[in-house]
């Protein structure tokens, strides 16, 4: 897989940890770990760390402190009631805009009625409540 520009990695990288703590409370390094695990192997601390800080100055996110095992004390990110409102409404903002994206720069393969794009991004059956095929999507 190529390298993803740290543009898009700096843009897209709220959302991807949005979706991350939804599914449970985690800590720094280990989502850096997943990040990469995903396939954005460029994504460093310098760029995490301020956008945990970003989503929890903006009430997306809660953190609590944990003392370490023989080390020092892990700070523990978690979603709050508002960050997985704003996950719902920006992952469907996203894949809107994949859409648009695809249909203009698809070239043949993509370039469906951008309005097309637009229907499908309802809720199908087997869509989860953030638009997402399947279980694992």
């Amino acid at each position: 897989m190529a390298e993803v520009s740290s543009a898009w990695l700096r843009a897209a990288l709220p959302l991807c940890l949005l979706g991350m703590l939804e599914r449970g409370e985690s800590y720094g390094y280990a989502l850096l770990q997943e990040l990469g695990a995903a396939g954005l192997t460029n994504a460093k601390a310098a760029t995490l760390y301020p956008a945990l800080t970003r989503l929890e100055e903006e009430g997306a996110v809660d953190i609590r402190w944990s003392a370490g095992e023989g080390g020092p004390g892990r700070k523990y990110y978690r979603l709050t009631e508002a960050g997985r409102e704003r996950l719902v409404v920006e992952y469907r903002a996203w894949r809107h805009f994949d859409g648009v994206v695809t249909a203009l720069a698809g070239g043949a393969e993509g370039a469906e009625d951008i309005e097309g794009s637009e229907s499908r991004q309802g809720l199908g059956e087997d869509d989860d409540s953030y638009g997402r095929q399947g279980a694992e999507a």
